[in-house]
């Protein structure tokens, strides 16, 4: 039995790291820091991985060991954050693909001027698909601050990146 869960293990990461590392990613703000999470978490989970009867529990349990450790990282230290400096516009205007990296970009730049707790509300809620309690289970706060951060992290973009808002009322 012990090398089916762990031969599960492997083909869980394998398959799930990818998927794992963009929501780090997106809750860090840095590569490094993203892959610095994945990696935690899924020590984590490889540690319980006796434990958890259903190898399907393996992305559950690891997620939140992510938001648990992110949390962990926020409330520790306080790293101020800067961008390294404007990148240049290459893209050809009218190209899709060049408008879809713009978007990218700026939601990017704009996410890394959200604070940590802002920027995690927003993964968790509209990235991951959470609901306002679930994401408050997962970030161990009360309902309240989940719904505070959301409204404080939406008008923030808003006003760093109202771009992004004139492009979603465009496709919709």
């Amino acid at each position: 039995m012990a090398d089916s869960i762990d031969d599960q293990f492997r083909e869980f990461v394998r398959t799930r790291s990818p998927a794992l590392l963009r929501t780090a990613f997106l809750l860090t703000g840095d590569r490094h820091l993203a892959e610095d999470l994945v990696q935690d978490a899924l020590a984590k989970t490889h540690r319980g991985r006796r434990r958890l009867a259903d190898p399907g529990h393996f992305e559950a349990y690891t997620r939140t060991a992510m938001y648990h450790q992110q949390v962990s990282w926020w409330r520790r230290r306080r790293v101020a954050e800067s961008l390294p400096g404007e990148l240049a516009d290459v893209a050809q205007p009218g190209s899709d693909h060049a408008h879809r990296t713009d978007l990218k970009l700026a939601l990017h730049q704009a996410l890394a001027q959200l604070t940590q707790r802002q920027r995690a509300v927003l993964v968790i809620r509209f990235f991951e698909d959470r609901s306002e309690a679930e994401a408050a289970q997962l970030l161990q706060c009360s309902v309240g601050t989940v719904k505070s951060q959301t409204s404080k992290a939406l008008a923030r973009l808003r006003q760093l990146a109202p771009e992004l808002l004139a492009t979603v009322m465009e496709e919709a």
